[in-house]
């Protein structure tokens, strides 16, 4: 959050807080939202004092209506969801908590409360595998994950394309370098819009292979994207840290 939002005066608090349409019983849904990878993490109610306390603490707050009492998620567990900005809807009759979790959010250890996929208990309902309700982006983390696992599980059979970069380093640096190479031509030959998409899907998988070579999570990646939104260009390179010798 910017730093001038530590200073809002409290009328203006509540005059936003008068302008949200609450139900009859004063509550409003609450959705929270993971700031970096998007995915959402879970869905509570607000009442007027839980959108004011998360406001002020920058802690996801919530209402108990079975407790009648309001809640602040980790206030038992430690895992908070620390709010970085908060949205209403166009009918100002939902919000969301757009901020960054410590730990798991679901009671379950899950990372999120949504990991059922209604297609896959349709495809198989007494599956108990759980699937995390993923962006096309971390959907591909994912399977290159899972292709990482299986290097050692089928030691005659063919590799997959990504299994041969996790086996081969080398290729892998070249294929990242090439696809760069690539992309960088379609602005220098003014190629159209639809081959630059392809060449920058080409070289963000063989980057996201090589992160994960490296351990490296995309959120982590899109983290340090966020906390540079509100530095210089020359600001963020002079705070960087000079590499070891």
């Amino acid at each position: 959050m910017k730093a001038i939002r530590t200073a809002i005066s409290f009328r203006r608090v509540e005059s936003l807080l008068d302008s949200v349409k609450w139900d009859s019983k004063g509550l409003v849904v609450a959705i929270a939202q993971n700031v970096d990878t998007g995915a959402i993490l879970m869905q509570g109610f607000a009442n007027r004092e839980a959108l004011a306390l998360t406001i002020a603490s920058q802690k996801a707050t919530f209402y108990s209506r079975s407790r009648s009492s309001l809640w602040t998620k980790g206030e038992t567990s430690m895992n908070f969801i620390n709010v970085h900005d908060i949205f209403l809807d166009c009918d100002r009759d939902s919000i969301i908590y757009l901020g960054k979790p410590v730990g798991p959010t679901c009671h379950t250890g899950a990372e999120t409360c949504y990991y059922s996929s209604v297609y896959d208990l349709l495809d198989e309902p007494e599956s108990k595998q759980d699937r995390l309700a993923s962006t096309t982006l971390y959907s591909l983390e994912a399977t290159i994950s899972e292709r990482k696992l299986e290097i050692d599980s089928l030691p005659n059979g063919k590799p997959s394309w990504t299994k041969k970069l996790f086996l081969d380093e080398q290729l892998l640096c070249s294929k990242v370098r090439e696809e760069a190479g690539e992309l960088v031509q379609t602005l220098l030959e003014n190629e159209d819009k639809t081959r630059a998409a392809s060449e920058m899907a080409d070289l963000l998988y063989h980057a996201m292979v090589l992160l994960k070579l490296k351990d490296v999570k995309m959120e982590e990646v899109l983290e340090v994207l966020r906390k540079r939104f509100s530095q210089s260009g020359i600001e963020e390179k002079n705070s960087r840290k000079s590499p070891s010798k």
